[in-house]
């Protein structure tokens, strides 16, 4: 697939008070892309579309250029200490992500260009646990790779993270659009994570997104430039056979990373869960979906906030994780299993 490009773009008139808002708006006019004024991102308005669905789906190809007010950052466990906001939204249309409800009537993707003031708070956060690593997320609330082609927002982040001394960084894509990503200098500070899956749940789940080969072609390249290499398997799905899918999925992972150390490879494990709300708005957005979300076959499990999601139930939940750990352990012996969820 080709790399992601608004239908149209916001700027907020704040972010042309940086650079990066700047160059932002130049780069978009050279390529003749809309752009249009907005006060600030809860102020856009006229997305095109006939009706609500339209409209959604033109909001995941409109981008707004703006700056990110709130510099206190959330958690982000069990994956990193904090998130660091870089963007916000998604371009894919993964039928199961829980931004379908977070980012609410709002899923146009949003990036920030205030990088100097966020950075300054993220090495605030590491003065204060020193000597300890702080571990920031990058991609809590967006695919920050998806759009970092046009941004570059990331690899100075990435850098940024490089020169210090005690942070990490972590983020995890669908997308395989990582070329620009490879000279940055790292300094081994940043783990590459991609989000893989059984052939079923790309296939029914994950459109608007990379192929799992180009996934794995981006995995080799970014082994290849010295990051950390890590895997996201999530969700994962009950569905008929996925024994044999989850089997083939790292049976092929295998052979697409023969001749890369497999010392220092990560993965990490999320079972399919879903929320009331989340449940609602996925029906509505994508109404022909495979997606099972039947809350009878499932345990409920309070979250963050008192909300809570629906899990496989415990026994099916246990033979997921038992399987799965017992594929990584044949195909990857060395590789470390951060967790199941």
């Amino acid at each position: 697939m080709k790399p992601f490009v608004p239908q149209l773009v916001y700027i907020e008139p704040r972010a042309l008070e940086y650079p990066l808002g700047r160059e932002l708006k130049e780069k978009f006019e050279l390529m003749g892309l809309e752009i249009r004024e907005t006060t600030s991102h809860n102020q856009v308005r006229g997305i095109p579309g006939e009706n609500e669905l339209q409209q959604y789906r033109n909001a995941k190809s409109t981008l707004v250029v703006g700056v990110r007010k709130t510099l206190k950052f959330d958690t982000s466990k069990p994956s990193a200490e904090y998130a660091i906001p870089l963007a916000t939204g998604c371009m894919g249309h993964c039928h199961y992500c829980y931004l379908q409800t977070t980012l609410g009537s709002k899923p146009y993707i949003r990036t920030y260009v205030n990088l100097d003031e966020i950075f300054e708070q993220a090495q605030k956060y590491m003065d204060e646990r020193k000597p300890e690593i702080t571990r920031f997320e990058a991609a809590c609330t967006s695919d920050i790779v998806g759009i970092d082609h046009l941004t570059h927002a990331l690899k100075k982040t990435i850098e940024f993270i490089g020169e210090t001394e005690y942070g990490q960084l972590r983020f995890v894509t669908k997308y395989h659009h990582v070329d620009h990503l490879l000279d940055a200098k790292h300094n081994g500070k940043t783990r590459f994570r991609f989000s893989v899956n059984a052939r079923y749940v790309i296939k029914h789940f994950e459109p608007g997104t990379s192929s799992f080969e180009d996934r794995l072609e981006a995995a080799r390249k970014v082994a290849g430039a010295g990051y950390p290499l890590g895997f996201i398997v999530a969700p994962i799905y009950i569905h008929e056979g996925w024994q044999e899918g989850y089997h083939e999925l790292f049976e092929r992972l295998s052979k697409s990373l023969d001749g890369i150390n497999h010392t220092g490879l990560s993965f990490e494990l999320i079972q399919h869960r879903f929320t009331k709300p989340a449940k609602s708005v996925i029906e509505k957005r994508y109404p022909k979906s495979k997606l099972e979300m039947d809350e009878e076959k499932r345990k409920y499990k309070w979250g963050r906030y008192g909300i809570g999601k629906y899990v496989y139930q415990t026994d099916e939940a246990k033979e997921l994780e038992n399987t799965i750990r017992g594929y990584i352990h044949s195909f990857f012996p060395e590789a470390e299993i951060q967790y199941f969820t």
